[in-house]
């Protein structure tokens, strides 16, 4: 006892906090900026030439803008070495709108808001069934935003897909609404009202809910079918907003499109594989001015007589199968990355070829290439200014054709690093929006 009296206990010393210049703001300048005498040399430097090209941006740019004129030459006079963005507040519309007529553009606002507010639910964590609402976008938006693009005279075909569209656009928010409200989805509602009443689920639950769809569409096809917008002709779309039209439509078909090749490409059977390998060489091996080229002066010449096809949507199927050939090489190189256990794995669980790909396969791979994907769909919609070689004013050629009026003639410079800054927050967007789906899903390492 007397031993274990007299022995002494040792405790660890606590750790002390690291010295403050080797952590926080201090820490990282000394560790990638100041960690040399030559570092500090070059970063000194490379600050005084980012100081200058600033300085020189700003006095063009601010201090010695033109910010109200009338006329290029009212800029040259009041500031000859200053920027005219006096020119770009009077052409803004145009950039945006391109041709289209001013009473009319609120279609275009309108398929814009409605659009926006179809995806918002995609980012509420409320929210159940996101990919049927992902989805309902793609297969029926589209034909609303035509009809209020275009207008004119519709068939019945026509009215009744906007029909469908308006019913489950509202559809899909009173399902959101009861998701936030009740954290439960529109069918589990109903579901739940139906079984409280004595009935069995499985047998009433779709009928309701296609009973709320059709009464829907019936309404919606009433009152638009004595509403005819004025006609637009595609000939006055351009600026942001038709690029961004070709942009969405190539992006939509893109991964869809390179998707399919890809497993094409994949296939056992020898003429698929033969025709989908040709496929994707042909459009790979040219650049994307010549299908448009071939889209818009060749293809019409193998229609019949006196058959004609709009331009737009001629450099829109060009640049759709242009976009799927090189996604599916990205889809391909996703596949190929997947361990060859997974498919073992999943033919052992007796999972057909298609429960395969779609339950097991492709989620891993098109998680894998999600940076690879987003940097196609960056570069198609930076390869859209290529369709203004073929008469369409997208915004590069709205951004060009200021230039050439007689009050603005020779305001290039403006004007272009208007448009660059629109192209760089289109990209940067997609590429953070990419990052975002990458921490999301974790895919890095």
């Amino acid at each position: 006892m007397a031993d274990n009296e007299h022995q002494i206990i040792f405790k660890p010393k606590p750790a002390e906090p690291p010295p403050p210049a080797t952590v926080g703001v201090i820490g990282w300048l000394r560790e990638n900026l100041f960690y040399s005498w030559f570092s500090t040399v070059v970063t000194f430097f490379c600050l005084w030439i980012i100081y200058s090209l600033l300085a020189i941006a700003f006095d063009w740019g601010f201090t010695k803008a033109v910010w109200d004129a009338q006329t290029r030459r009212e800029c040259l006079d009041k500031s000859p070495d200053g920027a005219c963005w006096a020119g770009v507040k009077v052409w803004f519309s145009s950039f945006i709108y391109g041709r289209y007529p001013v009473e009319e553009r609120w279609r275009i606002n309108t398929a814009f808001l409605v659009i926006v507010a179809w995806l918002i639910p995609l980012w509420l964590k409320q929210v159940k069934q996101k990919i049927s609402i992902g989805i309902t976008a793609v297969l029926v938006f589209p034909f609303l935003a035509a009809y209020l693009f275009t207008g004119g005279e519709r068939s019945w075909f026509s009215t009744f897909m906007v029909t469908l569209a308006i019913s489950v656009f509202v559809l899909n928010w009173i399902h959101v609404v009861f998701c936030i409200t009740t954290t439960k989805s529109l069918r589990e509602v109903l579901v739940n009202k139906l079984n409280l009443a004595g009935h069995h689920e499985s047998t009433h639950k779709y009928p309701v809910l296609g009973f709320l769809a059709l009464l829907m569409v019936i309404i919606w096809f009433t009152v638009l079918s004595s509403w005819v917008p004025q006609y637009v002709g595609t000939d006055k779309w351009g600026g942001l907003f038709l690029t961004l039209v070709i942009a969405g439509v190539g992006i939509v078909f893109a991964l869809p499109g390179g998707v399919i090749l890809a497993l094409a490409r994949r296939s056992q059977m020898p003429f698929i594989r033969v025709i989908a390998i040709a496929f994707i060489e042909l459009f790979r091996s040219v650049p994307l001015i010549t299908v448009l080229f071939m889209a818009v002066t060749m293809f019409p010449l193998f229609l019949p007589e006196g058959t004609t096809l709009d331009k737009l949507v001629q450099a829109m199927v060009g640049v759709c199968l242009f976009a799927a050939a090189y996604m599916a090489e990205v889809v391909r190189g996703g596949l190929q990355a997947i361990p060859r256990g997974q498919y073992e794995a999943a033919a052992a669980m007796g999972l057909s070829y298609w429960k395969m790909m779609n339950l097991i396969i492709l989620p891993q791979a098109l998680k894998l290439m999600i940076p690879n994907i987003v940097g196609n769909f960056i570069g198609l919609l930076k390869d859209t200014t290529l369709v203004s070689i073929i008469g369409l004013y997208d915004l590069l050629r709205m951004l060009n054709a200021t230039g050439n009026h007689p009050k603005w003639i020779g305001m290039h410079t403006e004007t272009l690093a208007f448009g660059a800054v629109i192209y760089f927050v289109l990209c940067f967007c997609m590429s953070q929006y990419s990052q975002h789906l990458e921490r999301k899903l974790r895919t890095g390492h």
